[in-house]
């Protein structure tokens, strides 16, 4: 099979971009762009009161950003399957990556191997959205959350991946011969057997990684879904608030409301506590 010039490793790239290969891209990065523009909106809506349409919008995003990274995961584990039954051939693509990035590819025809850095580059950007889906949808909660913990861990891993995928994709469009970044060791490596075992693997190790803290993220928001969807519910942040005890000014001791007071103890400001009454009783 003829690999096309300045891309070793991915056949099944060549020729013509077809409409479905076109359509596909095009939404594949509208999708990609959605995720982000709810981010941004979402950020920025959860700095303000609640509103109703917050937190189902965040388990939208979430939602999105599992699907996506469960397509982009399974591409690597086909890719890492593959070099197992054929650790001297090229490395190899699914049927549906070669059509997006043929798609993709046709923003710059010159450059064979950019559709397949642009794809990664968004599939990489679209799980990222997730987790950073799962650090908003948590941040009203009150208490330690795990979710929280491990969405955060899988924000910086993840951020880092995507800040290699984001090198890569630039190496080649500002003309290099080939993609240039830490899974290639900066270009270094030659074409062939030893630069596709080693990218193949990187990719793979460190999607099983994020897909792994992405996987106990979940379950941990699924755990603390309560304590989650509470910080979303105005009433309830409001009992809350008058259930906390009130520090008086200058009094040094903390008293209670009289919502909170027990039965019997009439309150704070009364002037009167159950024992009066007796005393009254027994003078004059």
């Amino acid at each position: 099979m003829n690999h096309p010039p300045g891309m070793p490793g991915m056949p099944g790239m060549g020729g013509m971009a077809s409409s479905v290969d076109t359509v596909g891209a095009v939404l594949f990065i509208l999708w990609t762009v959605a995720m982000w523009a709810a981010v941004a909106v979402l950020a920025y809506a959860n700095r303000g009161v609640v509103k109703p349409w917050l937190y189902k919008s965040s388990v939208g995003l979430i939602g999105l950003g599992v699907v996506g990274q469960l397509g982009h995961f399974q591409e690597h584990v086909s890719q890492a399957g593959y070099w197992v039954a054929h650790p001297l051939s090229p490395a190899w693509m699914t049927p549906w990556a070669n059509s997006l990035a043929r798609g993709m590819g046709q923003i710059d025809m010159t450059k064979p191997s950019l559709g397949m850095e642009i794809l990664h580059l968004t599939g990489n950007f679209i799980f990222l959205a997730g987790l950073v889906g799962i650090v908003l949808i948590t941040k009203r909660a009150t208490g330690h959350l795990q979710s929280r913990k491990w969405a955060k861990m899988g924000v910086w891993m993840q951020g880092i991946h995507g800040l290699e995928h984001v090198i890569l994709t630039l190496s080649v469009v500002l003309g290099a011969s080939r993609a240039i970044g830490l899974s290639t060791w900066f270009g270094t490596i030659p074409p062939g057997p030893a630069l596709t075992t080693y990218r193949v693997w990187w990719h793979f190790v460190a999607n099983l990684i994020g897909t792994g803290i992405l996987a106990v993220s979940l379950y941990h928001l699924w755990r603390e879904k309560r304590a989650v969807k509470a910080g979303y519910q105005p009433e309830l942040a409001g009992e809350s608030a008058a259930a906390a005890p009130v520090t008086v000014p200058g009094a040094g001791r903390t008293t209670e409301t009289p919502e909170t007071c027990p039965a019997g103890r009439g309150t704070p400001d009364s002037g009167t506590d159950a024992a009066e009454p007796a005393l009254a009783g027994r003078t004059g």
